[in-house]
């Protein structure tokens, strides 16, 4: 049986907005002889979005799971709010994992509860000192960042691609997280729904303040949301600038990813 942990986050321990929120310092991360991040380093600061680019098998989701405490690194340091995360017990990456929301690739929504057990879930798992009217709150809050007000009682096989992803988005703002890391948030989705999701994520950014990493291939996502964009290649950060300094570069390990 998990223990819930009363972790209300105070306006007041919110991160300045340009100050440091992730520090990744010298990580490495190997599967067997394969060597996916080798001594990456990379500052992510206050309301700003990251875009993190690569191949497939870079390393970009092994990244993120690394910043979550879902893998752990062979060496380096992770540190989010200042406190390092290789380093957390159960109960301190359960405390901090309430500041940090993850939109994961395949939304990750449970087919068996209805939207609403699906967002409750965090708060029932996270927090002991809530009234269920404060989660019925909480929840509406959450649909209704995302549109979907009137989907509560709706269950996932019910809703269109577009709309799984809004429900996840929603999930993973209810608790109302510092940083979000989000997993190809576009992919699968048409021209029109992606472009959706480009501006419901600035939208609650701009609303929560929030700071983001964000997986993508997409590029017109890229150029949408990033503040800075990062290109992850042979495990190192081989580039770091806003998406019209990679854009225009000439060397030929980044124009790849930008010729259409």
């Amino acid at each position: 049986m998990t223990t819930a942990i009363n972790t209300k986050i105070k306006p007041e321990d919110n991160i300045a907005k340009g100050a440091p929120v992730i520090v990744i310092e010298h990580l490495f991360k190997r599967f067997g002889k394969n060597v996916v991040l080798k001594d990456f380093n990379l500052t992510v600061h206050g309301e700003e979005n990251v875009v993190v680019l690569g191949k497939s098998g870079a390393g970009k989701s092994v990244l993120i799971k690394c910043i979550i405490g879902l893998l752990k690194p062979d060496s380096g340091k992770i540190l989010v709010f200042g406190e390092n995360v290789p380093g957390m017990n159960p109960d301190e990456l359960d405390k901090v994992r309430t500041k940090i929301g993850f939109l994961f690739q395949a939304n990750a929504l449970y087919d068996s509860m209805t939207v609403r057990e699906n967002l409750e879930f965090p708060l029932r798992r996270h927090w002991i000192d809530l009234s269920q009217k404060q989660v019925d709150q909480m929840v509406s809050e959450a649909l209704e960042n995302v549109g979907l007000k009137n989907t509560g009682d709706m269950m996932p096989s019910e809703l269109s691609g577009g709309m799984l992803k809004r429900i996840a988005l929603a999930r993973t703002l209810i608790l109302k997280p510092e940083v979000i890391l989000y997993d190809e948030p576009t992919t699968g989705l048409d021209p029109v729904t992606s472009r959706e999701i480009d501006r419901l994520i600035l939208t609650l950014q701009k609303k929560y303040h929030t700071s983001s990493i964000v997986i993508s291939h997409d590029m017109n996502c890229v150029k949408n949301i990033a503040d800075r964009v990062i290109l992850l290649l042979d495990g190192v950060c081989y580039a770091d600038g806003t998406y019209e300094e990679l854009e225009q570069s000439g060397d030929e390990k980044i124009k790849q990813f930008f010729e259409q």
